[in-house]
């Protein structure tokens, strides 16, 4: 099998570069080790920056994101019980998030896939890269129907933190830059309206909230938890009664309790791998970086990486010019470090870290006061909330 770009990784980062290279008529293979029903099914975060609702639009990918997702043009911050909202749209200039679940994000592109001709290789097993460092790399790989060969002029990683990809960079060539938390978020989803009509970011003394929604009566919860926790010591009413107390008062009585249908405690970590291009061969996504959930940049990220990327392979084949992929390593990461940045300075000053005194406290509710106060700082916050231009 012969192809321009070869794809390893069906999530959102590898789908969307198949579509943004179809439109500039580049030829591509997906391949997935994965069923295309468990893909679609992974519960991720659904807040979308306003860069990347425009970049499914310019994709023709939009129908159900426009009649479905919720557009916010403002969030909440919470310290103890007392809350603000921050305009985005007016902090920002006019731009706004989107909530929209990457569930629903994954299912419209496949079914846009499916109805382009796009080629996707399921259930893919034994991966092998080779020959990246040349002209003509090739991947292997077991199909049910056999083995296969796909040559390509470029290989793109899009399979994730634990895929394949990033192992194939020789480890003197790759540079690792890594934090990892000591708590995880505690998330519920439950058929519930939600407490807030935008999201609500708590940050109290006893630790992190995040009141978000899937729609108006499908509702995303979270809270700060360390990672030694267990599910069976949460069950719902324990959650509920410290969502109550997280999110304050007049948040509180507004909760409208009920069963949960998902549950699970989720990691964070903050990681980035340098260079993100080895030779013939390109990281995207969370292949290359991972950020704290904390103000949802990752699909955000991985959107803007396949985007510097998609120009810069359409202008290689166009032009036959090396520029585009030659600088995508360092415009990447260029963006992805402020994306740290800011996940970083969000995941400080709203969760409770086990150096977090009485001193420190002080400091994250003077830090959320002047956030409070000051229409500067508002515009800093809102700028990277609904997303930073491309590098």
């Amino acid at each position: 099998m012969r192809t321009q770009v070869a794809i390893v990784g069906a999530g959102p980062a590898g789908l969307i570069l198949a579509h943004l290279l179809r439109a500039s008529g580049i030829e591509t293979v997906v391949i997935e080790r994965q069923t295309r029903a468990y893909v679609e099914g992974r519960v991720r975060a659904g807040v979308l920056e306003q860069g990347t609702v425009d970049c499914l639009s310019r994709l023709g990918l939009d129908r159900r994101l426009r009649k479905e997702g919720l557009r916010h043009s403002g969030t909440h911050l919470s310290a103890d019980g007392d809350d603000f909202r921050i305009d985005l749209e007016q902090a920002s200039g006019g731009a706004c998030v989107t909530v929209y679940g990457q569930q629903e994000v994954t299912r419209d592109l496949f079914e846009a896939a499916e109805a382009r001709g796009l080629t996707i290789l399921f259930e893919a097993s034994d991966v092998g890269l080779h020959d990246i460092e040349t002209e003509k790399p090739f991947v292997t790989l077991r199909t049910l129907s056999g083995e296969v060969r796909v040559d390509c002029d470029f290989v793109v990683g899009c399979d994730g933190f634990h895929g394949i990809s990033r192992q194939a960079i020789p480890s003197h060539v790759l540079r690792i830059f890594e934090r990892v938390y000591s708590f995880g978020w505690l998330g519920i989803l439950t058929e519930r309206p939600p407490v807030s009509e935008e999201l609500v970011y708590a940050s109290h003394e006893r630790g992190f909230a995040l009141a978000s929604m899937r729609s108006m009566t499908r509702s995303r919860y979270y809270i700060q938890c360390d990672m030694g926790e267990r599910l069976e010591d949460w069950p719902d009413e324990r959650i509920w009664d410290e969502l109550a107390v997280r999110l304050g008062p007049n948040l509180g009585a507004r909760l409208q309790r009920g069963p949960s249908f998902e549950k699970s405690i989720a990691p964070l970590r903050s990681f980035v791998a340098e260079p993100m291009r080895y030779g013939r061969l390109f990281l995207a996504g969370d292949a290359a970086h991972i950020v704290p959930p904390t103000g949802a940049k990752g699909l955000n990220l991985a959107v803007s990486d396949v985007t510097m990327l998609g120009q810069a392979l359409a202008e290689f084949y166009s032009e036959r010019s090396g520029a585009g992929i030659d600088t995508y390593s360092a415009r990447a990461l260029g963006r992805v470090w402020k994306a740290e940045r800011f996940s970083w300075w969000f995941t400080t000053l709203t969760h409770r870290f086990p150096e977090t005194g009485a001193f420190e406290r002080r400091m994250q509710v003077a830090e959320l006061s002047y956030l409070r106060g000051s229409l500067r700082a508002q515009a800093s916050f809102a700028e990277n909330y609904v997303g930073l231009p491309l590098g």
